[in-house]
């Protein structure tokens, strides 16, 4: 129910200290509180909306006409700052990570060309950027040599690899390919010395049964 003074209807309210109490508008009684309203808001620094000023005391208030009287004001507790009001970020987080799910993405939702959104430049600098980190860790380790570094920094350059999986598919390949060929040029290598051992030793057997003829024939001669 609206209280009443004297022939004036007031509204109730809840002040900032959630005390039940009574509102009075600036002509309350012939009382203007602008300039104790300004004053306020300048010793306490905040807004002027932030001011609560004290309906019962009114008339104490209204004296005041320096900041040394508001501030005598406030430690008595007729003037109060108000807290600040709370701003709930609950509802946007939620929204955020529904966002990340995939949510509320649909054509509707979306104010921008796609090159606006997540422009090529930068997919293009995020995937070299992950190619190349892997380049390097992998050289480091040595599990890839020099060659092998900068034939793949190229190529993964002149767009051959779409991701990183693609790029470790290759560079197992690549491994696998490598030791093949080192292996066959191995075994390639071993038979040609093989070959030559075996060269060399039909040559010498040769040389051998050549001495062994010419001495065998030098006896019939002499015997003729």
């Amino acid at each position: 129910r609206p209280a009443h003074y004297g022939d004036r209807e007031l509204t109730p309210f809840f002040c900032a200290a959630h005390v039940p109490c009574i509102s009075l508008c600036r002509r309350t009684m012939g009382l203007n509180l602008r300039v104790q309203k300004r004053l306020a808001s300048s010793v306490l620094k905040c807004g002027k909306r932030k001011i609560w000023l004290d309906p019962n005391e009114v008339n104490e208030i209204s004296m005041a006409n320096s900041r040394q009287n508001v501030r005598k004001l406030v430690k008595d507790g007729f003037i109060i700052k108000k807290p600040q009001k709370m701003h709930s970020r609950a509802r946007c987080l939620k929204h955020l990570e529904a966002v990340r799910k995939g949510r509320h993405t649909g054509t509707g939702k979306r104010r921008g060309t796609r090159e606006a959104r997540l422009p090529t430049k930068v997919v293009w600098m995020r995937r070299q950027r992950v190619l190349r980190r892997l380049l390097k860790k992998y050289r480091e380790q040595k599990k890839i040599d020099k060659h092998l570094y900068h034939d793949l920094y190229m190529k993964s350059r002149g767009n051959v690899f779409k991701n990183k999986r693609v790029l470790m598919e290759h560079i197992h390949v690549a491994k696998k390919e490598k030791a093949r060929e080192k292996q066959m040029q191995e075994q390639a290598e071993a038979r040609r010395l093989k070959n030559k051992a075996a060269r060399e030793r039909r040559e010498l057997k040769q040389a051998a049964e050549q001495t062994i003829e010419k001495e065998e024939a030098k006896p019939e001669k002499k015997k003729k």
